[in-house]
């Protein structure tokens, strides 16, 4: 025996779901279609009605209009706008219903929290940036409670507060109160909300890179908390991408070097490791004279390690970071001293990603050009020559083309004088030839 899918509808324990067949022995719950929502044809928790005048549950509606559709799924009207208004008499009528069943298969519906406005977030937005003013620090730790609290509730609110300037108006209060150590629980929770505010734009990051400012940030970097030093680690990675002497100067005056490298060592999360090394890749780069910093507390073993053991978005990273430090002499003489550089690098060529191919090219190309012979030798004794001479079928960017050429030509003039090492007959046995350039092989040997 069974009945109309649409029609009519079976309530377990668990949730509400459609009936196809049931047994005569089991007790049944039909639910008034007028009670379910259109999209999920379930019991309707928080109806509302929108533009068309048709009312839905909350949640599909909203699923509907984010994937971006734009017109009404039950008249295929278009929508003149995506509001959506409470529907508290059908919500009445259903919490009613579920009382008069009285089945302990289906409980009465809980009435739904008031999503928040925009007009809500901008009054919260005056009374923090009014109080901020004031130097009154209990009235903004009320209000970023609440701000949190409301975040919490769901998805949506989070959404709209992203979307109504209370990033900003965070960022002000955290730099009018960064320099009292004693509201340092006050500045934590501001950051940890700023991280799913994100992106908050140049100017949010700009007032967080002052000096008061990055002088906190780098303090909670070194926190006990580890929450609070992945927080920290988050946006010292995005003030470092300023790229501003004074920041850089900041970093190296305020231990950034060493609590990034401690971040590191002491492996608190991926996440964690992977804001760390963005942040050092950027400080290496736009000024090599910092790679020193760096190398004084063991920068070269800590990123061999995550080669070695890390998963692929970490190794990525640390080749990345590797690639950066060997700009400068004295980088290129540390990474040689470690003996595991060569193997992993020639390894790790397309075994992990694009950005880590480019990244191992790179480095073996810097250390054969500026360091002695045996870097060319030891890098085609490990098979370096057959996998780099592939680098250039595959399809990479021309800059990863340039220098996987010039590497070719290099390991190749020191090839004849290596017959012991490398047998010249498997060279190429191996090599997929390219099908519009024959003769590419040939010319790189000429």
């Amino acid at each position: 025996m069974g009945f109309n899918f649409m029609s009519g509808m079976r309530v377990n324990e668990k949730n509400i779901t459609p009936v196809t067949s049931w047994s005569e022995s089991e007790s049944e719950i039909i639910i008034p279609p007028e009670f379910q929502c259109p999209i999920s044809i379930d019991l309707m928790t928080d109806p509302v009605i929108i533009s068309t005048g048709i009312t839905y549950d909350r949640v599909s509606i909203e699923k509907w209009i984010n994937s971006g559709n734009k017109t009404c799924p039950v008249t295929n009207t278009v929508l003149t706008t995506f509001d959506q208004i409470p529907n508290h008499a059908i919500r009445k009528m259903i919490q009613g219903w579920c009382v008069e069943k009285g089945s302990s298969l289906i409980k009465r519906i809980p009435t739904p929290r008031v999503p928040l406005m925009p007009c809500e977030v901008y009054e919260i937005c005056r009374k923090l940036s009014s109080a901020t003013r004031r130097g009154d620090y209990k009235k903004c730790v009320e209000i970023i409670g609440k701000i949190k609290k409301l975040g919490e509730e769901s998805e949506r609110n989070q959404k709209c507060i992203n979307e109504n300037g209370v990033g900003l108006v965070l960022c002000d209060c955290f730099v009018k109160f960064s320099g009292d150590k004693k509201l340092t629980a006050m500045l934590n929770e501001i950051l940890s909300l700023l991280t799913w505010m994100v992106p908050i734009g140049s100017e949010g990051i700009t007032k967080l890179a002052s000096e008061s400012s990055f002088r906190c940030v780098s303090g909670l970097l070194r926190s006990k908390e580890d929450s609070v030093r992945q927080n920290a680690a988050f946006f010292m990675k995005e003030i470092l991408t300023l790229d501003e002497t004074r920041v850089h100067a900041f970093a190296v005056e305020n231990g950034v070097v060493e609590a990034f490298a401690k971040l590191i060592r002491d492996s608190v999360s991926s996440t964690a490791t992977k804001f760390s090394l963005i942040a050092i890749y950027q400080m290496v780069l736009q000024k090599p004279e910092i790679a020193s910093e760096f190398l004084d507390v063991g920068l070269v073993n800590l990123t061999v390690e995550m080669i070695v053991n890390a998963e692929n978005s970490v190794c990525e990273k640390a080749l990345a970071v590797l690639d950066a430090i060997c700009e400068t002499k004295k980088g290129r003489e540390e990474v040689r001293k470690n003996a595991l550089v060569m193997p992993l690098l020639v390894k790790k060529i397309l075994k992990v990603s694009e950005l880590a191919t480019r990244s191992s090219v790179s480095v073996i190309l810097k250390l054969s050009k500026t360091e002695n012979v045996f870097a060319v030798e030891e890098a085609v004794c490990l098979g370096a020559f057959q996998k780099v001479f592939l680098v250039l079928q595959v399809g990479y960017g021309e800059e990863t083309k340039a220098k996987a050429t010039e590497l070719l030509k290099m390991m190749n003039a020191h090839m004849k004088l290596m017959g012991d090492c490398v047998d010249s007959s498997m060279n190429f046995k191996y090599l997929k030839k390219p099908k519009s350039k024959s003769g590419r092989l040939r010319n790189f040997l000429l």
